[in-house]
């Protein structure tokens, strides 16, 4: 963990900061639950894919501009151009089919924050951010290291 966040301060502060603290202002609980999961499945990735590869701060907010762009098209009260939400929907669908994503590894973490939420009444208004959050730490993971193995 201390390796990740010398290498990747960025990636780092996004995913243990600036992600539990969105989620925070919702439920504190949650935001704990997130950055566990997080540690999990850097762990996981580390454990299956190696030590994550060095990437520049331009990287990430190239990755974050793409997946903003992306899930804005989900937001049903989003305004937006009916052929425009409709690419993005498709573009969103296919990469994460056609990319590396861990898809079966997003359902596992969603169905653990919908567990841990269903404990006690006042989480359950953050299972969405925090399932979001998780989606995008995966997917952003998931980039880095698809990226790297396409540039071997």
């Amino acid at each position: 963990m201390e390796k990740f966040q010398i290498e990747q301060p960025t990636l780092a502060q996004t995913i243990f900061s600036v992600f539990p603290s969105l989620i925070a202002q919702k439920n504190q609980d949650m935001a704990h639950l997130f950055m566990e999961l997080c540690f999990d499945t850097l762990c996981v990735y580390q454990h299956a894919f190696g030590n994550v590869p060095p990437q520049s701060e331009e990287w990430l907010e190239h990755q974050m501009s793409l997946l903003d762009t992306e899930l804005q098209s989900l937001i049903s009260n989003q305004q937006m151009d009916i052929k425009i939400r409709a690419k993005l929907k498709d573009r969103l669908t296919e990469r994460a089919y056609n990319e590396v994503t861990q898809l079966r590894l997003v359902e596992v973490m969603n169905e653990l924050i919908d567990e841990y939420a269903s404990e006690s009444t006042g989480r359950v208004a953050s299972v969405k951010i925090t399932q979001n959050m998780m989606f995008t730490m995966i997917r952003l993971l998931s980039n880095l290291y698809s990226q790297t193995a396409e540039n071997l």
